[in-house]
């Protein structure tokens, strides 16, 4: 409808002798029915090239627009605002799109043809996942859904850290634990991990089991002395562990990639001898320093320090020159605010290679932390991790479906209180349940009429004339608009607002009218309406990895 209006609207203007000016014609939707289905303010776009009053150009404009059958009154409102109001028949070709294109409707191409790595959830490998990881998993997760429903070739990447301080740490913990130490012994490593989830990995490894993570089994040495034996199972038990964590989120990566794999191919000595090359670097104080102040950053950053070691932004600039080598034309990177810092000199040491790689590459999705609270008070640790909550702690408590909703629908850079209580409450103010209800209704409705759903694409729409239909009508014609945008601006959440104003629409009419009225035709078209509605409800779901509940 947009395109078609947008056309009859530049018809429109060219009557009005415009002097040379790019014609940028927006079309929004108001915020209540009285105000139409379409509003434009063309008009007072338009006043000052043509140095007239808005309302006059507005009246011109109304007056040069071709006839259509879509278009049932226009009116002038306000300053100049255009206001169109559509007819039934427009608002109700929505209705057969999405019969005609099922699971599909909402998708776009924007993106056909091109290669996205989507990188998120990329925790260390030294415990459980936290209910932060699980944030990142449900906004990344997101992410990939809406860019291949937008078209784009998706990847999903996770990145391991597995090298550096973190894991000399895990190294140091659980071979403690081999050696009889507890957290509460005086030898116990400062800096060492506390949680019971040490232990179980020391008991595994004395017991010399064998762990499999992604394309690697490991089988234990089982001596407590081996600190290399112990570094390699330990990694690769909690690679097992958070692969259960993630399974148990419905959450799939294509490729998995090892910050330790990047120093064992030479890819980060080869990065810094191209960064040397380059003529970006220099050497100070016995340190290589990296002249990331001729690229945006407040002052140059030491690349390899005194004692030969590189600092952690080093592997992260050769991860990525990989990620570009591998074809990428975008990459998104989904990770925790505290990653804030890494963006400029990671960026900065992309440039500096000379490769022309895109200024701003890669994209950034930074998520804000996660306040758990049950009964009014927060909740701060699990007993498995001991220092956090778990990923697996919210799974268990309210189900994959609620915790994935409520980790992405709210803007990843805003601060989010997941309260238990609310997630676990079948209840109108608990919004998963709400949208899923409202599809189960459908259902319900559907199954008690018996009839075959595909029948309903040859029903006859014109019944459907109420304010309650007309406004659920707009809003499954809004998805399209919401998927491509929510892609675009890489805001997942706006899916999940926007299933919840569906939802609204479908109780509310459910309360208004009833559906399986003896008039036949009526009844067609009303059940071809919910029919459309639990469709569009059911792939918006799907973008949110969410179920769609028949019964409930």
């Amino acid at each position: 409808m947009k395109a078609h209006l947008t056309e009859l609207l530049t018809q429109a203007a060219k009557s009005l002798e415009l002097p040379p000016t790019d014609l940028a014609i927006q079309l929004e939707r108001p915020k209540t029915a009285q105000h139409g289905d379409f509003s434009t303010n063309l008009a007072m776009m338009l006043a000052k090239p043509l140095r007239q009053n808005p309302r006059a150009i507005a009246e011109k404009l109304i007056q040069a627009l071709p006839e259509s059958a879509l278009v049932e009154k226009v009116e002038i409102a306000g300053a100049g605002f255009i206001n169109f109001f559509l007819s039934v028949q427009a608002k109700s070709t929505v209705v057969a799109e999405i019969q005609q294109q099922g699971d599909k409707f909402g998708h776009n191409n924007a993106g056909i043809g091109r290669k996205v790595q989507v990188e998120f959830v990329s925790a260390n490998p030294t415990g459980p996942l936290h209910v932060g990881h699980g944030r990142g998993a449900a906004v990344g997760d997101c992410l990939a859904r809406l860019l291949a429903a937008s078209g784009w070739n998706v990847t999903r990447e996770f990145y391991y850290n597995d090298a550096g301080v973190q894991i000399d740490n895990l190294t140091k913990s659980v071979q403690a634990r081999c050696q009889g130490l507890t957290p509460d012994d005086a030898g116990w490593p400062e800096d060492g991990y506390r949680g019971d989830y040490i232990a179980d990995v020391a008991n595994a490894y004395l017991a010399k089991q064998t762990v499999t993570a992604d394309d690697i089994a490991v089988t234990a040495a089982g001596d407590a002395n081996d600190s290399e034996s112990i570094r390699r199972f330990a990694v690769a038990y909690l690679r097992h562990e958070q692969d259960l964590d993630l399974r148990a989120f419905q959450i799939k990566f294509g490729v998995f990639s090892l910050e330790s794999a990047l120093y064992s191919s030479g890819k980060v000595e080869q990065t810094v001898q191209s960064l040397v090359a380059s003529g970006h670097t220099y050497e100070q104080d016995g340190a290589l320093w990296l002249k990331t102040t001729d690229f945006g950053d407040d002052k140059d950053r030491v690349m390899r320090k005194t004692d030969g070691g590189y600092t952690y932004f080093v592997p992260d600039i050769a991860y990525h020159l990989d990620k570009w080598q591998r074809g990428f034309e975008r990459v998104i990177n989904e990770q925790g605010a505290d990653h804030h810092s890494t963006i400029t000199r990671v960026r900065a040491g992309l440039q500096a290679l000379d490769m022309a790689i895109p200024q701003g590459w890669p994209d950034y999705v930074l998520h804000q932390m996660v306040t758990v609270m049950r009964g009014g008070e927060e909740v701060k640790l699990s007993k498995r991790a001991g220092s956090y909550v778990t990923l697996r702690d919210l799974i268990d408590e309210v189900g994959c479906d609620a915790t994935r909703y409520f980790l992405a629908a709210r803007r990843a850079d805003s601060q989010l209180i997941f309260d238990i209580d609310l997630a676990r409450a079948q209840t109108n103010d608990n919004p998963v349940y709400y949208i899923q209800y409202a599809h189960a209704r459908i259902c319900s409705v559907l199954n008690q009429w018996g009839g075959d759903v595909a029948t309903l694409a040859n029903a006859d729409l014109a019944p459907l004339n109420t304010a309650h239909e007309a406004a659920l009508m707009q809003r499954l014609g809004e998805f399209p608009e919401v998927v491509e945008t929510s892609a675009a601006e890489l805001s997942p959440h706006s899916v999940a607002n926007y299933l919840k104003d569906l939802a609204s629409d479908l109780h509310s009419y459910y309360n208004a009218q009833q559906f399986l009225v003896d008039d036949e035709v009526t009844k067609l078209a009303r059940l071809a309406l919910v029919s459309a509605t639990q469709q569009v409800l059911k792939n918006g779901l799907d973008l949110l990895g969410v179920s769609a509940p028949k019964a409930m």
